[in-house]
């Protein structure tokens, strides 16, 4: 397990005061990395999932509270403009996590994406108010706002429609700077040219793909991952063996350490098995966000019968 978990990245998440606005997720169809890499593939795939992911939101929109003009204002009037009139504005997969895009939002792009909620921003370099994906089709549909403790930046979580970087890409952020091979230690640098910053969770999940789609020589030794994706008896075992090994942590008053061990390797099976049916993560984390607020119970019981 540790050579197929080696090369993740780990990220933070950034403290920030919220401006609350309804939120949800669903999720689309393919790895990060690979949306990255190849971001014409499967794109009919990321579209019919936007469109399920904001179909399941927008009961709740509709539904939500209006939004008062007169604390909008006080808050509008609250935010610190740049002496251009501007604040940054990033756009954040609210799914993934990923860094979308960074652009300059206007008193007026603030309050537009706030009520119509659709990443909206400054155009700085065409001199007016520009909606991410006006041109392209490809919208961000914002589901909440937050502001930093300094008042002049904000974060849009959203669901993009399709890429957000104009080259293709998932996102803007696809070349690594630091490292052998970085954007920092050669000319037009960047590890594949094409890659994403991932957090940890998408990182393995990028790493399980990638040794599910390697070439093995007849003659080499699979990676463990790869054994696993070619016998599910033996996947579906050891799902079972280190779901037992957690709970024995607890039993067995093995200690937080252990217990952490075990969720690791929970999960990272669990991942795998994920991989061999073709379920990304974000649609694991889709289907825990929209479980927030409601009963188990009730929850469970409104799922379709097994077949």
């Amino acid at each position: 397990m540790s050579s197929a978990m080696g090369a993740m990245a780990s990220s933070r998440g950034v403290k920030t005061c919220v401006v609350k606005m309804d939120s949800a997720r669903s999720a689309r169809g393919a790895t990060a990395r690979t949306r990255a890499q190849a971001p014409a593939q499967g794109s009919s795939m990321r579209r019919e999932r936007h469109t399920t992911r904001t179909n399941a939101y927008r009961h709740a929109f509709a539904t939500g509270e209006a939004m008062d003009e007169a604390a909008l204002k006080e808050f509008l009037d609250g935010l610190k403009y740049d002496v251009n009139g501007f604040v940054v504005a990033i756009a954040q997969d609210v799914d993934t996590g990923a860094i979308l895009m960074q652009g300059f939002a206007d008193r007026t792009a603030v309050e537009y994406t706030l009520k119509n909620r659709k990443a909206t921003f400054w155009s700085r370099s065409q001199k007016k108010l520009w909606t991410k994906g006006e041109t392209s089709g490809n919208f961000i549909e914002v589901q909440s706002v937050h502001l930093d403790c300094d008042r002049d930046s904000l974060i849009y979580l959203g669901i993009p429609s399709g890429p957000t970087c104009h080259t293709g890409a998932h996102t803007c952020y696809y070349k690594r700077v630091d490292g052998v091979g970085g954007a920092a230690a050669e000319k037009d640098g960047g590890r594949h040219a094409a890659e994403e910053a991932l957090t940890t969770l998408y990182e393995l999940e990028a790493t399980i793909e990638a040794r599910r789609v390697e070439q093995v020589d007849d003659d080499a030794k699979p990676s463990w991952t790869r054994r696993l994706l070619d016998n599910p008896e033996l996947l579906c075992k050891k799902i079972r063996e280190e779901a037992g090994e957690l709970c024995q942590t607890w039993e067995e008053d093995e200690g937080k350490q252990a217990a952490t061990n075990e969720m690791a390797d929970v999960l990272y099976h669990s991942m795998v098995m994920l991989n061999k049916q073709g379920v990304p993560m974000s649609d694991v984390l889709a289907v825990l966000r929209q479980r927030f607020g409601t009963s188990g119970v009730a929850e469970k019981a409104s799922r379709a019968p097994k077949k």
